[in-house]
């Protein structure tokens, strides 16, 4: 007698826990975007393509890589921002586009703090000068001592206007005293690749 009332009772219960169950589909199940906010080809990029693969393996289902560069990261943000909240949007930020960027830019198309919800954080990495081996530099001390012989006569490429790299290298040239002109690229991956070919 115990065990069917208890047989009985777990069936209501199961009943009951299935009526409440939704009727949809488990999340995800249609293909994801994955917006990059910067030209292929740079940091973000990679990472994007390197998270979009292993979250299609978790998901199972497509995670496309949409790159959206312009304006420091703010293109991509804003398309973002105005995107449906139903989690098939997703978006690799930096702490450019989400903590700089406001302190930078008296008007953005997006709120950082009330547009976006954290997920995780995917890495983290320092910022390194680097130089094409013609220039007569091996070391911090050595890249000082040219820049102060020759004022404005050197170049250093960013990513952007308003990217973690022109403020790294802004502080730099504040902390070090020298003048080196400032060459705003559309993206990393094409600075880096103009200063590895000596431009």
């Amino acid at each position: 007698m115990k065990r069917t009332a208890y047989r009985v009772a777990t069936a209501a219960a199961l009943t009951t826990l299935a009526a409440l169950t939704p009727a949809h589909a488990a999340y995800p199940d249609k293909p994801v975007r994955l917006v990059a906010p910067f030209v292929p080809g740079g940091p973000t990029d990679i990472i994007a393509r390197v998270v979009a693969q292993r979250l299609s393996q978790a998901f199972g289902q497509t995670v496309v890589v949409d790159n959206r560069g312009g304006a420091s990261g703010a293109i991509g943000c804003e398309i973002v921002a105005r995107s449906a909240p139903d989690g098939y949007t997703l978006m690799i930020g930096s702490s450019g586009n989400l903590a700089v960027a406001p302190a930078l830019f008296a008007k953005l198309p997006y709120d950082p703090l009330k547009d976006f919800q954290a997920i995780t954080q995917t890495t983290s990495g320092p910022q390194v000068i680097v130089a094409h081996p013609a220039v007569a530099a091996r070391n911090t001390a050595e890249l000082l001592a040219l820049a102060r012989a020759k004022p404005g006569s050197l170049n250093y490429a960013s990513g952007g206007a308003g990217t973690t790299t022109q403020l790294g290298m802004e502080l730099f040239k504040s902390m070090g005293g020298v003048d080196i002109v400032h060459v705003p690229y559309k993206g990393t991956g094409q600075a880096l690749s103009d200063v590895l070919g000596g431009q």
